[in-house]
């Protein structure tokens, strides 16, 4: 009866009414035990050395007999080492074997050009080849190779993967019931996360890099397998199943080819995810350009770091448009040309460009390697540029940087700092219990206890902060335009093309003109946070306005509704769960940059992976990476519950 009640009570009030009750608690918490701020050393769980001395026993110690745990990690990098030694052989080693010199740079630039009009038309080939001559041009043409063979073998090794767990989740009840969640957890997870357990057990270099990179790219590819096969039509399926296909047939004969685009999707993300990784992995030994661009940060020579980070740019949003084009391409039904030659045209056209240019590159060196003396750099004239706006206008900008810092972070930092602990469990709980029920109240709460217990309060809540700041502002920036856009087909094409470019950036990529203006601080942080941030809201909003049933909305016209009153009384209401969703998705790209953000200085958990690596702390690397994770989890499952509730009590749930 008394539990009655309390549930009873609990459902009545208003969750604000809860907040302010727990929060007076908390003040009374406050100046009751420093343990309620911070809990007291001896009172945490010493997971992080646990977990530590199990990877340095799984690395130095365990066995099978004579057989040890260590030698066979080995031996697997041996074996992944081989396709990626023959990507290098013949990206921009050459086989020395055999004095075999590596395919000569003319030669790739052209079949990529070939590629593109195979796929989409002259405009993608030439665009394909003015980026790739980028690289040749300015000098960077065997760093991007060196990126590129991570990617050529990292990119198939993952959609396999992926493909093959996508399927299984679809075939098995019980695997989808551990392999989803997997899948959530792995997507919270930052990149860098992944490199401190990978380093113990298989050591430093590109196949370390490798496997982290796989491990990273994987989950997409997963999840668009099995929403692919998933939304394929009923009637399309009992088609298969009425020409008597097997069950093995269904699947790779009907369902696998019905669900080609989304499954092409996935493979674009894979790419995208395994080039966002490109730097990260330059911290466990991965040459190219990421090497470079983290040795020009690092030194601060912003000129090299542009030209180094415009060309992981260009090498994305080449694959990008390589890998869309192809997902949205129509099949050709028409009837095949009986002309050998021309039905083969792009097949031909390479064959002839490849004698071409091998005996161009065996006539004249400069068509296999280009010589340094015919690259150009503009490095230096904007090393020179970047010092002379330094001295001329940060005199403008750090007033301004200042007291942004001085009068609003700090005081809002300070604020989260002296919450107590036991306020946020709570309040999670009120919330989750009030959206999603006891279990959804259960796991949040579960969460930030964990966070608690195994030592890392502060810098999960310093992460909190930053991604708190940033994404107010994501939200003040990204709803406005998305509503604009929405107003707007000519606006919506712009931004939605400048959204689809910011999309194929790689994170680290933000960091660059964030130190050009800002130098190293919060600001610099949350505003490398926001760039990166931002499209989700954007898109949603646009979306989720979009989406608003004409009926509603020619309903709310004859109701005589001003345009004012149709949005913020109509339109906005509905489309609010769609909204919810994309500043979802910006908090988990917020979380995901505050892992890069640690390499200029921020002092949160991505701070704590970045310290875990030189030390080969892998307890460390791993809670953090979790927390970071938890913090995501705990995000995306009370908003996803709001959504589903407002979804429920507006009649659109699915």
């Amino acid at each position: 009866m008394g539990k009655s009640t309390l549930k009873d009570l609990l459902e009545r009030t208003p969750l604000w009414q809860q907040f302010v009750a727990i929060a007076l608690v908390g003040i009374a918490m406050f100046f009751s035990w420093d343990g309620f701020l911070r809990l007291p050393s001896d009172l945490i769980i010493p997971m992080k050395q646990w977990i530590t001395q199990f990877f340095n026993w799984l690395g130095n110690d365990a066995a099978i007999g004579e057989y040890k745990f260590k030698q066979f990690t080995r031996s697997f990098a041996l074996v992944l080492k081989q396709p990626l030694l023959w990507a290098e052989y013949f990206l921009y080693r050459g086989y020395r074997p055999l004095d075999l010199p590596p395919v000569p740079w003319i030669t790739l630039i052209l079949a990529g050009g070939i590629f593109g009009h195979w796929i989409s038309g002259w405009r993608l080939a030439l665009f394909t080849m003015g980026c790739m001559l980028y690289l040749a041009v300015f000098g960077l043409w065997r760093d991007s190779m060196r990126t590129l063979s991570i990617v050529v073998i990292s990119v198939p090794f993952a959609v396999l993967i992926g493909l093959w767990l996508g399927i299984w989740v679809t075939r098995s009840k019980r695997a989808a019931s551990i392999i989803t969640p997997m899948f959530d957890l792995m997507q919270a997870t930052p990149h860098m996360a992944y490199l401190v357990p990978v380093v113990i057990l298989f050591g430093f270099g590109q196949v370390p890099a490798m496997i982290a990179t796989v491990i990273f790219a994987m989950p997409p590819m997963a999840r668009c397998t099995i929403l692919g096969i998933q939304t394929v039509p009923p009637e399309i399926i009992e088609s298969g199943q009425m020409s008597g296909c097997t069950p093995r047939q269904l699947l790779w004969k009907v369902q696998i080819p019905a669900g080609k685009r989304i499954l092409m999707l996935g493979v674009n993300q894979v790419v995208m995810q395994t080039l966002a990784m490109a730097v990260i992995a330059s911290l466990v030994g991965a040459t190219g350009l990421g090497q470079k661009l983290l040795n020009s940060l690092q030194q601060l020579k912003l000129g090299a770091a542009v030209e180094q980070g415009l060309a992981i740019v260009l090498i994305a949003v080449v694959l990008d448009r390589l890998t869309q084009a192809y997902a949205n391409r129509t099949n050709n039904y028409s009837p095949p040309e009986p002309n050998l030659m021309k039905r083969h045209k792009h097949l031909v056209a390479f064959g002839a460009m490849i004698v071409v240019t091998f005996i161009l590159a065996w006539m004249f060196e400069e068509a296999s390697v280009l010589p340094r003396s015919m690259t150009f750099t503009f490095g230096t004239q904007l090393d020179t540029a970047v010092r002379w706006f330094s001295a001329n206008a940060y005199a403008y900008i750090q007033p301004v940087r200042d007291f942004l810092t001085l009068y609003v972070l700090l005081p809002v930092r300070n604020f989260f700092l002296i919450v107590p602990w036991p306020v946020v469990v709570l309040m999670v709980g009120a919330a989750g219990l009030r959206l999603g029920g006891k279990s959804v109240a259960i796991q949040c709460m579960s969460l930030v206890m964990m966070i608690v217990l195994f030592g890392f309060w502060v810098p999960a809540v310093l992460t909190v902060y930053l991604v708190f700041s940033a994404v107010i502002i994501c939200i003040m920036i990204g709803v406005p335009i998305g509503i604009w856009a929405s107003r707007s087909d000519r606006v919506a094409t712009v931004v939605l093309g400048i959204c689809d470019t910011l999309q194929t950036f790689p994170s680290f990529i933000y960091l660059i003109p964030v130190i050009m203006l800002l130098k190293v601080g919060d600001l610099s942080n949350i505003v490398a946070i926001l760039a990166y941030a931002t499209v989700p809201a954007i898109r949603y909003t646009y979306l989720g306005l979009k989406g608003v049933p004409t009926v509603t909305v020619e309903a709310a016209i004859a109701n005589g509704c001003t345009p004012r009153q149709r949005l913020l009384k109509v339109e906005l209401p509905l489309a609010l769960p769609e909204i919810m969703l994309g500043i979802n998705q910006t908090i988990m790209m917020a979380l995901a940059m505050v892992a890069i953000t640690a390499l200029i200085g921020s002092r949160d958990l991505g701070q704590e992976i970045y310290r875990a690596l030189p030390t080969a702390d892998t307890g460390r690397g791993v809670l953090a990476g979790l927390a970071i994770a938890a913090i995501g989890i705990i995000a995306d499952r009370l908003i996803q519950a709001w959504a589903a509730q407002r979804k429920k009590l507006l009649g659109v749930a699915s």
